[in-house]
């Protein structure tokens, strides 16, 4: 039997760690700079993750990674750091520096369906790190740890400000950057499950850029009429963008995961008002009815509704909810010959990731294969399974948001010189 030893976790203070940065202090090279040490002939440990906020979908909270086995056969005093120990069992497999953050699941016997997400951007992440001395699979809370320590991941950037906004009907929150600007500016559109979700713009403020997080599907207009809006609420949304004297209104952004890519495609083609520099679409789909806006788009999305498929488990399957994709220009954006009829082939950036999942958020996210989901129109739950393998889904989601940021900075800050002081170091 291995003889245990007594542990302390060392974690270098922190000055400031966003939820998405690499580094957990200013001297640190290292992407999780966590370690713990302890004396003993042979060391078998155990590392558990877990956080009690509270996420959307649902309020159910804990979060957990159970283990990061290493074993010290020395006689010496041993030490143990977690970005670079091999993990043996439990959520993740291998040398993963942020390992401790991306395989966090839900802890056995909580609600189906949880996805984590920040509600409030203005407090951080507290995520608890401990160390057992044997293999965890269930009452967390009822054991007591050899050693633990609490690490503070944030999504605002000191200085960052964060402005809701409710002029001219919009339901959004402006995130602007610290300094004097005026700075480049993002729409950012998530999906189909509407809310008003912050983190993602957030981030992007910490970035130097002014993002507005923008709920479009159940703003106040829509809960208050029953009506979808139209395509003038987003461009009201950019007319906010475009006066608002810290930013540049002439390099304006939109970005979108599914459903908000189908309009910002949408947009990209038909709006005279909105005049955009660049748009990200992520995990959309250019297939939708070149007529009439999101009404019509979410129709045509409910009229192949056969092509929904259900695993034995009833999760919803919408991979080929849109296949085959049409032949007939009027049920499509070909933004890629556009692009290509126009001589511009040169700006279009396509990225793929195999065996990542649809929802690709900033890196070090946890991966939601299933997750509960409200479908706008009928506001029925659902357990829908998006996909993706957790390994692969984390590398896809720390490449793209690399990508996406020098993107950015390339498209919206080309030859402007920044007033921002909380642009990082890409």
């Amino acid at each position: 039997m291995p003889q245990m030893a007594s542990y302390v976790i060392l974690c270098s203070p922190v000055v400031l760690c966003l939820w998405e940065e690499t580094k957990t202090s200013v001297s640190d090279s290292l992407k999780n700079n966590v370690s713990w040490h302890g004396l003993g002939v042979s060391t078998l440990s155990w590392v558990l993750v877990w956080s009690r906020r509270r996420w959307r979908p649902t309020d159910a909270s804990n979060l957990q990674r159970d283990t990061n086995k290493a074993e010290d056969q020395s006689a010496t005093a041993c030490s143990r750091r977690v970005s670079e120990d091999c993990s043996i069992g439990g959520t993740y497999s291998g040398v993963e520096a942020m390992g401790l953050l991306w395989s966090l699941q839900p802890v056995p016997g909580s609600k189906p369906g949880l996805r984590m997400r920040k509600k409030n951007v203005q407090a951080p992440m507290v995520v608890t790190i401990s160390v057992y001395s044997s293999h965890l699979t269930e009452g967390f809370g009822d054991q007591v740890p050899l050693a633990g320590v609490e690490v503070e991941r944030w999504y605002m950037a000191p200085g960052v400000q964060r402005i809701p906004v409710t002029e001219d009907g919009l339901t959004a929150t402006l995130f602007l950057p610290s300094g004097p600007g005026p700075f480049p500016g993002l729409l950012d559109l998530w999906g189909g499950g509407g809310q008003l979700v912050e983190y993602r713009a957030a981030l992007l403020a910490s970035h130097g850029i002014a993002s507005m997080a923008l709920d479009y599907l159940t703003c106040k207009y829509t809960m208050e009429t029953g009506k979808i809006v139209e395509q003038d609420y987003f461009e009201m949304a950019y007319k906010f963008l475009q006066k608002h004297p810290k930013v540049l209104g002439s390099r304006i952004a939109m970005l979108g995961l599914s459903l908000g890519t189908s309009v910002i495609l949408k947009i990209a083609v038909h709006s005279q008002i909105m005049k955009l520099r660049c748009a990200v679409c992520v995990s959309g789909s250019h297939v939708q009815p070149m007529d009439g806006f999101l009404k019509e788009i979410l129709d045509y999305f409910s009229k192949n509704s056969g092509n929904t498929h259900f695993t034995k488990d009833n999760e919803v399957v919408w991979r080929d909810l849109l296949l085959p994709i049409p032949t007939d220009l009027s049920l499509k954006v070909d933004m890629k010959g556009m692009m290509e009829r126009a001589g511009n082939s040169h700006l279009l950036t396509l990225l793929s990731y195999p065996n990542a999942g649809h929802l690709i958020e900033p890196p070090y996210m946890p991966h939601a294969r299933v997750s509960l989901f409200r479908e706008i129109q009928s506001r029925q739950k659902l357990m829908v399974l998006w996909g993706g393998q957790t390994l692969e889904h984390s590398r896809a989601q720390e490449d793209a948001w690399r990508k996406l940021l020098v993107f950015l900075r390339k498209n919206l800050y080309s030859g402007v010189k920044s007033g921002s002081s909380s642009l990082s170091n890409l």
